[in-house]
């Protein structure tokens, strides 16, 4: 039988013992034409020893999100949740919307895109890559980069 202490004011209303918290937001869009693309402001609050930075804000788009979900694939042992979708439909021209630009698609994906940071980052095992951290702390992605574990201070 586990004998457990009972649990006082402090324990119940006191800061968390870990957390990690990851918002994608106040999504960007930039550039016109077939230049044009959104980027999402990535913002990261945390107390795990593993992250040097305890916040950061850095701005990604969806192409650094694929990136990101391809080292994770090709670097750690962790299964890794799929991205919201391309929607190639909605980038066929002359369409009566925005296609990709349209409000209600970026605020979708915005979401897929903080769920699929949060299970990832969530994950013991990816939390100890390096392109995880490049990628929530980072300020600019540099996809030349050679992989390796993090180890904790």
């Amino acid at each position: 039988r586990l004998f457990t202490k009972p649990q006082n004011l402090n324990d119940a209303y006191g800061p968390p013992s870990n957390f990690l918290e990851i918002d994608v937001s106040n999504p960007e869009t930039i550039g016109v034409g077939r230049n044009r693309y959104t980027t999402y402001e990535v913002r990261l609050k945390t107390n795990l020893p593993i992250f040097k930075l305890k916040e950061s804000s850095v701005r990604r788009r969806y192409s650094d999100f694929e990136w990101l979900r391809a080292e994770l694939e090709r670097e750690s042992k962790v299964v890794v949740p799929p991205l919201p979708g391309k929607a190639l439909i909605r980038q066929l021209p002359f369409r009566a919307d925005n296609g990709i630009f349209d409000d209600s698609f970026i605020e979708e994906r915005r979401h897929g895109l903080e769920q699929f940071l949060n299970k990832v980052a969530g994950h013991p095992l990816a939390q100890n890559e390096r392109c995880l951290h490049m990628f929530l702390q980072d300020e600019s992605l540099d996809k030349n980069y050679t992989p390796s574990k993090i180890r904790q201070a």
